[in-house]
C-alpha cells in the first residue's frame, strides 16, 4: 500500500527527471527529434539492432520487454519490427515525447503499452528484458541508481538489461562531447563551436566508464560488458542477478 510519503517521494523523483529532461517539453525539439537523433548518435539504427540481439539471447520467444525512456518510440519501433512476437511496455516522463512515440509505433499499437512516468511507474510484473537508451545521462548518480534498481526489481532473474548514453571516457567529458558535437554537424567542421557546445553539455551528470559499471553492480546487475562505443557514447549489457 502506498503512503503519503511514498507519493511525495515518487513526485519528487518525477520532478528531478523532468528537470533533467527539460528540453523534451520544447515543441521544436520534439518535432525534430526523429530527424536529429540519428544524426547525433553514431550508428543509431545499428545500436537499436544490437540492443534487440542482446536481449534476444535470453528472451527468445514471446517476450515482454520494458523500455525506459521510450519517448520518441524509435527503439520500440525497431525492436517491434525485428521481433514479431515480443510485446513492450514503454515509460517516459514527457507527455510530448510519448505522443511522438505513439505516431511512430502506430503499426504496432496492439503490442506496445506506453505509460507516462519514470521506471517506477512500470508494472511490477516480471519482464523478460529491458532497454534504457539515451536516457540515464540526464540523471544524477543517486537518481540513476534508483532507476536501475527499479528496473532490476521488474526483471526476471537472469534477464538482460541494455543501456547506452553519454559517458565520460577517461574522465574527460568535454573532449569527448566535443567530438560527438562535431560528428553531428554535417555542414562543416567547426571545433570552436563544438568545444563551446561541449562545455554546456558537460553540465550533464556524466559518469566515468568505471563509475557506470560499479553503479550497475550496486543496482543488482552482474556480467556487465561494454558493447558499444562511439565518441562520448557508451553502451553496456548486464544481467539481472537473482534476489
Amino acid at each position: 500500500m502506498s503512503t503519503a510519503n511514498d507519493a511525495n517521494t515518487i513526485g519528487a523523483r518525477k520532478d528531478i527527471v523532468k528537470e533533467g529532461q527539460g528540453s523534451f517539453s520544447n515543441p521544436a525539439m520534439v518535432a525534430n527529434y526523429a530527424d536529429e537523433t540519428p544524426r547525433k548518435v553514431p550508428g543509431l539504427a545499428d545500436l537499436h539492432r544490437m540492443a534487440m540481439l542482446l536481449l534476444s539471447e535470453r528472451a527468445q520467444q514471446a517476450a515482454h520487454i520494458l523500455v525506459v525512456g521510450a519517448g520518441g518510440g524509435m527503439e520500440l519501433k525497431a525492436m517491434a519490427e525485428a521481433q514479431r512476437k515480443w510485446v513492450f511496455t514503454g515509460v517516459d516522463p514527457s507527455a510530448a515525447m510519448l505522443d511522438l512515440a505513439r505516431r511512430n509505433i502506430e503499426p504496432f499499437n496492439d503490442r506496445i503499452e506506453l505509460i507516462e512516468g519514470t521506471a517506477d511507474a512500470a508494472p511490477s510484473g516480471s519482464f523478460d528484458g529491458a532497454a534504457c537508451l539515451l536516457t540515464l545521462h540526464f540523471l544524477d548518480k543517486r537518481e540513476r541508481l534508483l532507476t536501475l534498481k527499479d528496473i532490476h526489481r521488474r526483471l526476471k532473474p537472469n534477464a538482460r538489461l541494455v543501456v547506452a548514453h553519454h559517458s565520460a571516457p577517461s574522465g574527460n567529458a568535454e573532449r569527448w562531447l566535443a567530438r560527438s558535437v562535431a560528428f553531428a554537424d554535417r555542414t562543416s567542421v567547426d571545433w570552436e563551436k563544438a568545444k563551446a557546445t561541449a562545455v554546456e553539455m558537460a553540465r550533464l551528470p556524466l559518469l566515468s566508464v568505471a563509475e557506470e559499471e560499479v553503479l550497475l553492480g550496486e543496482a543488482g546487475f552482474s556480467d556487465v560488458e561494454l558493447f558499444y562505443a562511439a565518441f562520448s557514447f557508451r553502451g553496456w549489457v548486464a544481467t539481472a542477478s537473482s534476489a
